[in-house]
């Protein structure tokens, strides 16, 4: 099988040179290792140091070259780490309207959901406008970030290519499970978050599971903080009308 994902030390002798592949990973690396303008997710630089994440460079970013990448990292994931994340970047372009990158996402993850043949998890509700919501992939559940090269207030969120982070959902339930130390590192990546982006915090930030919180919200928080309209009522209609 040809290999689709690395870890940090061997993305130099898979990519050798200054090729975009190198030079987008070493953006990532001193963006999460800066110590003069810390990250804000704390549990994504520990990853990044621990060696718990892996990356993804596909020639081309659609729905297939994405599912080889999670078909590979999913099944080791708990191997990796409790911070592990995939995280998949694509080749460099002209930068793009934002809201071009997000109906790019969401067309992603729909394609995602439809080539996936998993059945959806019954205890994960298929409507995205609910609290128990979130994107699932081979019966894993996923929270997914994506970054972009449009956005500029919104500082956490950018990248020089369109980038997307998949975190398996019992990353968070095992730091929920910290009790208080998990309120003390959630309120630690609010505060760092502040001085880092041009923005307030988007209130589309929540808890999984809260009454008020939709998890679809915040996969792609634009440069404003208006509220998030839902993209689908759920990715995975035609798969159904299929089966």
């Amino acid at each position: 099988m040809v290999k689709k994902i690395y870890d940090r030390y061997e993305i130099s002798a898979q990519f050798p040179g200054g090729g975009w592949q190198q030079v987008l990973f070493r953006e990532f690396e001193a963006t999460l290792t800066s110590e003069s303008r810390p990250f804000p997710c704390i549990f994504g630089v520990a990853g990044l140091k621990t060696n718990q994440l892996r990356f993804a460079f596909p020639d081309l970013l659609d729905a297939k070259s994405i599912a080889d990448a999670l078909h590979e990292f999913l099944p080791n994931a708990r191997a990796f780490g409790l911070n592990t994340s995939l995280v998949v970047f694509s080749r460099p372009g002209p930068v793009r309207a934002l809201q071009h990158y997000r109906s790019q996402f969401w067309a992603t993850m729909r394609g995602l959901a439809e080539i996936d043949p998993t059945a959806w998890p019954t205890d994960v509700p298929e409507s995205l406008d609910s609290p128990g919501w979130e994107f699932c992939f081979a019966g894993e559940p996923i929270f997914v970030v994506c970054n972009t090269p449009a956005h500029v207030l919104r500082q956490s969120r950018r990248s020089t290519s369109f980038m997307l982070t998949f975190q398996p959902r019992w990353v968070f339930d095992n730091i929920a499970s910290r009790g208080a130390a998990m309120q003390m590192s959630v309120a630690k990546v609010r505060e760092r978050l502040r001085p880092y982006d041009l923005i307030a915090a988007s209130p589309s930030l929540g808890t999984y599971g809260d009454s008020e919180n939709r998890e679809f919200a915040q996969y792609f928080l634009d440069d404003s903080n208006e509220p998030a309209r839902c993209p689908f009522h759920t990715l995975v209609e035609k798969k159904e009308q299929a089966a």
